[in-house]
């Protein structure tokens, strides 16, 4: 703002765990394709911002606008719509089972990065900010040290203890897991993803909302101790 420029917060880990206009946003994105949705069936963006901004992006003389028009398609709005009533209670669960999930995998000696872990080290900060209802959010990761125990955890996981799907994405209601430096950040060079934290072990987890708890981590623990 000392520059006049606007300051845009992706929100994709939704307005339930953090409202960022509240610490003085200007434009807040959403990619509701993940938490907002909760199935992994639509692609879908909100964009969230002053109405003189809006008549902004909304001018069709813009070449993609222009093409592909400024709304949502109407049966992924409606479906979205459906969902949104009970987006409350899945944040919360979400974040009861990370932060459950977290707290074993720290206690069993694993590396945790999770900012609902005193450790962290902006726990206080999101702490201060945070929605204090909703939790931490539904991501960790741990670093397996090497990227073929990363890829034998995963492969553990989804192929012997059905505990969650290999996939980029995150918010859907069950476990999806990834390794960053292979998949999403693989783009990166090494000295790049160094860095920004990003090593070749390291094990992305969205934690889903199905099964107990404590046969997810059952299922969580047998398979650190095979990697």
């Amino acid at each position: 703002h000392k520059y006049d420029a606007m300051l845009v917060v992706d929100n994709t880990f939704t307005p339930l765990i953090f409202s960022p206009m509240q610490e003085g946003a200007d434009v807040v994105i959403h990619s509701a394709t993940k938490f907002l949705s909760g199935a992994s069936d639509v692609i879908a963006g909100v964009i969230c911002c002053s109405k003189s901004f809006i008549e902004e992006l909304m001018d069709l003389h813009l070449g993609s606008l222009m093409l592909l028009g400024p709304t949502m398609d109407p049966i992924v709005a409606f479906r979205l719509s459906l969902r949104l009533p009970h987006l409350a209670a899945r944040m919360k669960e979400h974040s009861s089972r990370a932060l459950f999930m977290a707290t074993k995998l720290q206690e069993f000696g694993q590396d945790v990065v999770y900012p609902g872990l005193p450790e962290h080290p902006d726990h206080a900060l999101f702490n201060r900010i945070r929605n204090k209802e909703y939790g931490f959010g539904g991501l960790f990761t741990i670093d397996m040290k090497t990227s073929e125990r990363a890829d034998r955890l995963m492969n553990l996981l989804q192929n012997e203890q059905q505990f969650g799907y290999i996939a980029v994405s995150l918010g859907y209601f069950d476990t999806l897991m990834s390794c960053p430096g292979a998949s999403t950040s693989s783009e990166m060079s090494e000295e790049a993803q160094d860095r920004a934290g990003i090593s070749p072990g390291l094990v992305r987890f969205s934690i889903g909302i199905t099964g107990s708890i404590e046969e997810r981590w059952n299922q969580m623990k047998q398979a650190i101790e095979q990697c």
